[in-house]
């Protein structure tokens, strides 16, 4: 999501360009015990923001510029048969026990019936009768429980996988499908029970079910609804929906989402402060494990599934893989180390990984941070300047990024992660105003060619390559790559962050053809239409944040000393626990408008933390808070239609893409014109600095590779079960899918002093330090 960097006030972040906004009226309004005036039409003409130059003064110490410093704004049809709502019976398979989960197999045959020697009577003839009717049934319905499991759950993953080998050279790929009758699977009512020996009841009213099995964790059956196909079945863009969610703040930390972690540090705004500070303590490890080991649990995945979604967006960060202890040297000449926890959070990611398939949720993979920051947003990673292919350390800050890529590519292309990982997104938020489009594309081009030389063209060959809109809007992207091989769009709206009052009201009603003032149509007309276009322009396209967010307040929402443009009273948004019904009809309603504008979405977030008061104080952003206290759908599918009952017609997507957009015919056919105008890598030039590229400090790919494994976190035990870990029996790959890939990853030059890469923009040009770029 977008926040201010630190520095000026000017706006970051500019509307789409198809996007059109109208001013409100100014007219107060008094609903209840609620009052707001109205919102200023958003300004799309407003300048981008400079980034403000952090130094720092030690290895691992926070700069004097960060403690305390300013820092500013950032960041289907609706009513199928299945489900107690519903008309019809769940599709299959059908719901276990309300009490405990019901065998894959069964381990034993049918019971047998006893029949009496003595004559029959009549009535005991007609017991006869239902006996025999009695086993009939029993043998039908286990029957049509067994097959279908059979030839979709276990048949599927032993087909795809019993070739074994993890590459795709078949050295060892797979699951295997073995061991499937100790495999569980239940839908809603059924008892699941963890890794560390708790339980909990699944609820899940729209015919979902899970599925797992200890010892084979690569079983890919489970649905989380039954309008989205299970994982192992195929997912059509333009026909199937994205209704997703994002685990913000989990493996990246950000102060609005993690506030408590912040507020225990209050002059870290950024994850690089809030690591160095809790390493020079000697807590981060054991806080951060913490965090990653409970902030996301087992059964929040299951409330998502639960809550009629069926994608996850996972933003990871690149320390998940390495830091490096020699980052450069600042002003004084002091060797500068990254200070962020290294590798530890990568277990908890594939614990993730094992949740979402146990529960039939797709993963939408994002690498949302970047060596030398990508955007200058605290969830970069670092707050400040842009360094990444911009600057003295651009092409150094890059050629880092490369590798982490190719690296995160090489496990997630792997057989067992091809249908749970569907979607990679490559960098999230890159500002291009900075970067520049021209570089940008040839950087995206070259990443292109390096993920598709690894996985191969076509349809099934690794995942979507996702890239971010750049703030520049959808409409700009239109005639890129022509011929790529699945390319994804990813755009953030956000009303949030435009800078503007934003104080028209929401709390008018509520019916909800009233509901939500005019912040429902002002979502459709400002989204459906563009995206809708982009579709047709570009290929598959989605929204990879959105929020209820239609103003910027929210404990340290706009940074940890950020200030707020609403022209409210911030105070109402910062408790839930305040609103009435009319204010929680009216955000209700937003959400929904803005999920069907944008059809295919992630909202941004799943989960906010408390702050120390133990209050949630960002409520307009956590998509759990809103189901729990009714100002979030419980059926996302209310959305549908909601547009045009607001008479906002938008342009109609027919659902067809080009065929090369989804792997088909003419994927990896670039149109020549573009290879001529973004297939050189390096680009021509950089922003930011007068020499070539080609003269600029690079890193020499003489490093081992850092390859990623199957690796998670041993359960702990709790106080009603043993948290013993499972055997597992199944072959689960070596983290790396191409065995001819063996190019060494970089590392610095020996001899070079290299500028500190995260604050490099004004520093001159070394002399020596060229690697091989």
């Amino acid at each position: 999501m977008m926040q201010e960097r630190s520095g000026d006030n000017d706006n970051p972040f500019l509307a789409s360009a198809s996007a059109s906004y109208h001013p409100h009226s100014s007219n107060d309004v008094n609903y209840g015990d609620f009052a707001s005036t109205p919102r200023s039409a958003p300004n799309p003409n407003s300048p981008y923001r400079d980034h403000t130059q952090m130094h720092q003064q030690d290895s691992y110490a926070t700069s004097a510029s960060y403690l305390g410093g300013g820092g500013e704004h950032y960041r289907d049809d609706p009513h199928y048969g299945g489900g107690s709502g519903g008309g019809g019976g769940y599709p299959y398979p059908p719901a276990a026990s309300p009490n405990t989960s019901g065998m894959l197999l069964p381990t034993s045959g049918p019971p047998q019936a006893h029949l009496s020697n003595y004559p029959s009577s009549p009535s005991s003839s007609r017991r006869r009768k239902m006996i025999i009717i009695g086993l009939v049934a029993v043998l039908l319905i286990a029957a049509a429980v067994v097959i279908p499991l059979y030839f979709f759950v276990i048949k599927k993953n032993s087909d795809d996988k019993d070739s074994g080998g993890s590459g795709k050279d078949g050295d060892s790929k797979g699951a295997g499908g073995k061991n499937v009758v100790g495999a569980v699977r239940g839908g809603d009512g059924s008892t699941v029970t963890m890794a560390n020996g708790e339980s909990f009841v699944y609820k899940n009213e729209f015919g979902g079910y899970w599925l797992a099995d200890p010892a084979n964790p690569f079983l890919t059956g489970a649905k989380p609804n039954s309008w989205t196909p299970a994982l192992n079945e195929s997912w059509t863009w333009g026909v199937d929906r994205v209704y997703g969610v994002n685990l913000g703040g989990w493996f990246v930390l950000e102060p609005f989402i993690s506030p408590a972690l912040f507020q225990a540090y209050p002059s870290a705004p950024d994850e690089w402060t809030l690591a160095a500070l809790m390493r020079a303590d000697g807590t981060l490890q054991s806080v951060m494990e913490k965090h990653y080991d409970t902030f996301i649990t087992e059964k929040d995945i299951a409330q998502i599934a639960g809550a009629g979604l069926n994608w996850v967006r996972v933003p990871i960060p690149f320390w998940a893989i390495s830091t490096w202890d020699n980052v450069g040297t600042d002003g004084n000449g002091t060797t500068i180390a990254e200070p962020y926890l290294e590798g530890v959070c990568w277990k908890y990611i594939v614990r993730l990984f094992g949740w979402a398939r146990k529960y039939g949720l797709r993963v939408n993979l994002d690498l949302h941070t970047a060596p030398g920051s990508q955007n200058g947003y605290n969830h970069s990673g670092k707050l400040g300047q842009i360094n990444f292919l911009k600057g003295p350390m651009g092409l150094a800050n890059a050629q880092r990024m490369l590798d982490y890529i190719r690296v995160i590519l090489e496990f997630i292309a792997q057989p067992e992660y091809q249908e749970l990982i569907p979607m990679f997104g490559i960098m999230n938020e890159a500002f291009l105003p900075d970067i520049g489009r021209d570089v940008l594309t040839t950087f995206y081009l070259h990443v292109h060619d390096m993920i598709r030389g690894i996985t191969g063209i076509g349809e099934g060959k690794g995942p979507y390559i996702s890239i971010h809109d750049g703030f520049q809007g959808v409409a700009s992207w239109k005639g890129f790559l022509p011929g790529s091989d699945r390319i994804i769009m990813d755009t953030h709206p956000y009303f949030a962050f435009d800078q503007q009052p934003n104080d028209a009201p929401i709390a008018t009603s509520t019916d909800p053809a009233l509901a939500g003032g005019t912040w429902p149509k002002t979502a459709c007309s400002a989204w459906g239409a563009s995206l809708n276009h982009s579709r047709v322009d570009f290929g598959v396209t989605v929204a990879g944040e959105f929020s209820n967010g239609y103003n910027d307040c929210g404990l340290y929402l706009t940074g940890v000393n950020g200030s707020q443009h609403y022209g409210g009273d911030c105070n109402l948004w910062l408790d839930s626990t305040t609103w009435n019904d009319t204010t929680k009809a009216g955000v209700k309603q937003f959400a929904l408008a803005s999920m069907d504008a944008t059809q295919d979405w992630f909202f941004w977030t799943w989960k906010i933390g408390p702050a120390i008061d133990g209050v949630v104080r960002s409520p307009l952003w956590s998509y759990q808070l809103g189901l729990e206290n009714g100002f979030m759908p419980t059926d996302p599918r209310d959305s549908k239609g909601v547009c045009a009952s607001l008479g906002e017609t938008k342009f109609a997507f027919q659902g067809n893409f080009s065929s090369w957009a989804t792997g088909g015919a003419g994927a990896g056919t670039i149109a020549p014109t573009a290879i001529q105008s973004f297939g050189a890598w390096p680009p021509a030039t950089l922003s930011n600095v007068e020499v070539a590229p080609t003269l600029l400090p690079t890193y020499t790919a003489t490093a081992s590779i850092v390859s990623l494994t199957f690796t998670m976190p041993a359960p702990s035990a709790s106080a009603s079960g043993s948290g013993a870990a499972a055997e597992i029996t199944a072959k689960v790959g070596n983290g790396w899918y191409d065995p001819q890939d063996q190019t060494p990853m970089v590392t610095t030059v020996a001899g070079c002093g290299y500028p500190f890469a995260y604050s490099a923009l004004s520093s001159a040009v070394p002399p020596v330090c060229t690697g091989s770029p």
